[in-house]
């Protein structure tokens, strides 16, 4: 666990501390489901494992004896406490007391690692799984104090007061018991689910699949029948015009007409508020005008509209009737607050001794609500003769409450099974005529085993959104399963809850590749969403600009209910900061590893990015497929980690050690996407088995330039490969890949060629030494194919090139080296954002690599750095003749578009209509504005 010999150190003091915290909403580097990672620091404890911390082990399993269950890596009930004694690092200890708090609201987590920070001595990441982000990230806080006192006291440090104060934390930002039913089952059916706000908004399904829950309202519900049900007067109005029994009521607005109405009813009346819930502001069973006048306030108080009703009060049992989706799903009886006499305890210390039932809570936080002393419930308990300090003789049973709402304290019995069915008649008559998806009945009767309308009573309201805690958790009998008759209702049998997800990730081709997968399946009829570094775009249309490569941008397209297949373009940045943000992609494609982005957020080495990269490969399901380079060693090697099946792609040439080995994955039943080589030139291949389908010639795909630009006939290989794994057939590919243009339309900032005063200008986003390498493979093909002299002389080859801040120095070197080999003139230029350099710091580097290669005789004669991107530009287009090649490789690629149209254009001389020249220089589109384009956000 350490790096060297301890340092001497005299005695251990409470040095842990975190240093940063990190939140994993999806698949990560660590974990295939979402973590939480703290890189802490031990400071002198590194050198105090626990057995060398006296009494630490020992007053840890006192506050927290749940650790007693935790097995670590032994395996085994017990093991981590056996850790403890015989000595492990406190970071370690940190992320088990993370899980146990967590465990004490209620969030059954249990995994968790501790591995240490790579080089650096007594620095760990501790990671650990969590339910409720908020929560997770305070239980590791509050773990780090439990530690440090343990260590050494902090003074004022109380843990069973800051246990408490977690606690509450976890049930405020912890779903009721009715969502959380709801959502376990969509869990248990594997149905995604994402929570959209803090209370109980919650999303089921993804895409146009979706459905939303708000407690127990979902998108079913309708709003007029919400309505009907708030209003009390309008609802028994209703059912009663349906034949239904209900008592005799009218609303009234003040007490005098309650009174008046109260005497013609006849008493015993009830008054209660027009739209109140829980059974607030309701008081039962009022005998006298002087009983209605004292309630009429208590109930206007809780009625919005400042209405109270005023009905005839039907005597019987409490009974809720649960009707979902027209059919009764469950019957519990409710039973006012009360207790019981043992002829011992005042009635003050039996209701002290039932709110100590750790059942009870504060609300909805649990299943059951502590009762609440009242002025209403000492007066309700002194009409039966005892006030608070009486003792209750043994066996009485003394009321707290009227109504048997489980909000004010009440209890539930299960009678599911006993009611008659003339009974579950009426209340599923009663939900179809307020028109309720979920419906709460409130059935008043003597006994709901026999027919209402022969012994008495009736329906006393109806409710929207009903609780479903006195079901799914009643104090007396069997917990009704009633979310599944809630997701049968929103997802019948057979009915999909996810849309198709392709995950596109790799060094370079990420985002045209992810184009073409789009545009086949935009061909096919559907309505894709897909993310990328060019921002989010929803059947075509960009409803976001910005780099949206990331896990945010991601849940955003499986929130949109028009989106029914998903493309994710997605870059080691996002996997690194929050995971992959989703559960898990149905197809994976990792088209390289290539040395770009190292020195970054602890990603030193190729080998790391490739384990950074796939955790793409790690989200694809068994059902699933991975789509990888052949090709490329690192991403060959990520087979091993995909629990799908594998789809290769290789431009290996047949006969090779790589050729051989895919063409034997295919004999076995594999499949592959390859390159076949003829005298008419290459054709890329789907391989199924010993099936062989002919998809496209490369060269009469207008993205590869004739066949030139061979990073897009890879790219476009493995979209066939993604494509093919999602479904589409070889028609819909063949035909997608031959319409998908590097037109700024449909692929800005990639490979765009357009015509610019007799110049052929190539706009990329080119920014790193591999994808310098391929274009300027490009150019030396487009160069050849180019008239080699114009009237001014030989074709010249100028390069405006630039690079990420964040790069390492020799990297930016590099770059400067290998543009060299393919410009005669190397133009050096600076993105917006220096990412931490100082102004022309980057250039200077990049020219620093180019000058020397020019030094070894390389093509380049000229470098030049001209800072800003639109001055670069420009400078470009000055010092070039018509006929010369320039290659932008642009930041802000709709602002350097926006420039170049601001020039006169005019047909490129020689074009050649393999290129579809004609197409790819369509830029004068009538929506494109330029000057919005040259404002174009970061």
């Amino acid at each position: 666990m350490t790096d060297g010999p301890p340092a001497p150190v005299q005695s251990p003091s409470p040095d842990l501390k975190i240093l940063s915290s990190r939140v994993y909403r999806g698949p990560n580097v660590w974990h295939y489901e979402p973590a939480i990672q703290l890189v802490v620091d031990l400071g002198v404890l590194e050198d105090f494992p626990t057995n060398l911390l006296p009494g630490f082990a020992d007053g840890l399993v006192e506050m927290l004896p749940g650790l007693k269950s935790h097995s670590c890596s032994r395996g085994r009930r017990g093991g981590f406490v056996e850790r403890l004694h015989e000595g492990t690092w406190v970071g370690h200890v940190a992320e088990h007391v993370a899980l146990q708090l967590q465990q004490s609201v209620g969030h059954d987590m249990r995994r968790g690692k501790t591995r240490q920070v790579r080089g650096v001595r007594g620095q760990y990441n501790v990671i650990y799984a969590y339910s409720d982000e908020s929560v997770g990230l305070a239980a590791g806080e509050l773990a780090v104090r439990m530690v440090n006192h343990l260590v050494a006291p902090e003074d004022g440090f109380d843990f069973r007061s800051e246990l408490e104060q977690f606690i509450v934390r976890g049930e405020r930002t912890a779903f009721g018991p009715s969502t959380q039913a709801i959502v376990d089952e969509a869990v248990s059916r594997d149905i995604p689910h994402m929570r959209l706000n803090t209370a109980s908004l919650v999303q089921l399904g993804q895409g146009v699949h979706q459905q939303r829950i708000r407690a127990t309202m979902t998108s079913h519900t309708s709003s007029v029948a919400v309505d009907i049900a708030s209003n009390k007067e309008l609802t028994l109005a209703l059912l009663s015009a349906a034949g239904l029994p209900v008592p005799r009521s009218q609303s009234v607005r003040t007490v005098e007409e309650a009174v008046r109405l109260a005497t013609k009813i006849g008493y015993p009346v009830v008054v209660k508020p027009l739209d109140g819930n829980h059974g607030r502001g309701v008081i039962l069973n009022l005998h006298s005008a002087d009983d209605v006048r004292a309630a009429f306030p208590l109930a206007e108080q809780e009625s919005r509209r400042g209405q109270v009703i005023v009905e005839t009060f039907v005597t019987g049992r409490d009974y809720r009737c649960l009707v979902i989706d027209g059919r009764i799903a469950a019957i519990a009886e409710r039973v006012p607050a009360h207790v019981v006499g043992d002829g011992t305890l005042t009635l003050r210390q039996l209701v002290e001794k039932t709110n100590a039932d750790p059942r009870r809570g504060v609300g909805h936080e649990k299943v059951l609500t502590r009762i609440k002393v009242d002025e209403a419930a000492i007066d309700l308990a002194a009409k039966q003769g005892y006030s608070l300090d009486d003792v209750v003789p043994a066996d009485v049973m003394v009321k707290l409450t009227l109504t048997g709402n489980m909000s004010t304290g009440g209890i539930s019995i299960d009678r599911t099974f006993e009611a008659h069915p003339e009974n579950i008649e009426i209340a599923e008559e009663a939900a179809r005529v307020v028109g309720l998806d979920i419906a709460g009945i409130d059935f008043i009767a003597p006994d709901i085993t026999l027919p209402v309308r022969e012994t008495g009573g009736g329906i006393c309201e109806v409710n929207a959104a009903p609780g479903f805690r006195m079901h799914t958790h009643p104090t007396i009998g069997d917990p009704q399963y009633i979310a599944k008759p809630v997701i049968d209702m929103l997802f019948p049998p057979g009915a999909p809850s996810r849309i198709p997800i392709v995950a596109v990730t790799g060094t370079n081709g990420k985002t045209t590749t992810s184009r073409m997968i789009a545009h086949i399946f935009k061909g096919i009829g559907k309505k894709v969403g897909m993310t990328s570094t060019d921002g989010v775009v929803i059947d075509e249309r960009l409803v976001i600009r910005s780099d949206a490569s990331g896990p945010r941008s991601a849940k955003m397209v499986l929130q949109n209910p028009r989106v029914d297949f998903a493309v994710f373009e997605v870059a080691r940045g996002g996997i690194l900061r929050e995971g992959l943000g989703y559960e898990r992609n149905d197809v994976g494609v990792v088209l390289n590893v290539q040395a770009d982005h190292l020195g970054l957020r602890g990603v030193d080495t190729l080998q790391q990015l490739a384990d950074v990269k796939a955790v793409v490969v790690e989200a694809v399901p068994r059902n699933g497929y991975a789509v990888l380079n052949a090709d490329d060693p690192l991403v060959r090697a990520m087979r091993r980690r995909c629990s799908g099946r594998i789809i290769w792609f290789t431009m290996a040439e047949p006969g090779s050690e790589i050729r051989d080995s895919v063409d034997d994955h295919c004999r076995r039943g594999g499949r592959a996407v390859v390159l076949e080589h003829s005298d008419l030139g290459d054709m890329i291949i789907v391989k199924e088995g010993r099936r062989s389908m002919q998809i496209a010639w490369t060269h009469l795909l207008p993205s590869t330039f004739g066949g030139r630009a061979t990073m897009n006939v890879q790219n476009a290989m493995a979209a066939a490969a993604a494509s093919f794994a999602a479904g589409a057939s070889l028609h819909d590919i063949r035909q997608g890949l031959r319409t998908f243009s590097t037109n700024y339309y449909l692929s800005p900032g990639r490979l765009n060629e357009v015509a610019v005063e007799g110049r052929t200008v190539i706009i990329d986003y080119c920014h790193n030494v591999p994808g310098m390498r391929m274009l300027g493979d490009f150019v030396d093909k487009t160069g050849a194919s180019m008239d080699t002299t114009t009237e001014l002389g030989k074709v010249s080859r100028i390069g405006v090139i630039a690079t990420a801040g964040d790069r390492r120095d020799d990297d930016m070197r590099e770059l400067g080296e290998v543009a060299a080999s393919h410009f005669d003139v190397v133009i050096v230029r600076e993105d917006t954002a220096l990412r931490g350099r100082k102004r022309g710091e980057v250039a200077e580097l990049v020219a620093e690599g180019a000058r020397k290669a020019m030094a070894q005789g390389v093509r380049c004669k000229q470098v030049e750095i001209v800072l800003d991107e639109l001055e670069s530009t420009r400078h470009a287009i000055a010092r070039s003749n018509p006929g010369d090649l320039i290659v932008i490789c642009v930041d802000k690629h709709a602002a350097v578009m926006a420039e170049l149209e601001s020039y006169g254009r005019q047909a490129q001389p020689g074009a050649r209509p393999d290129d579809e020249s004609e197409f790819n220089n369509a830029v004068a589109d009538p929506d494109f504005n330029p000057e919005a384009a040259r404002s174009q956000p970061d």
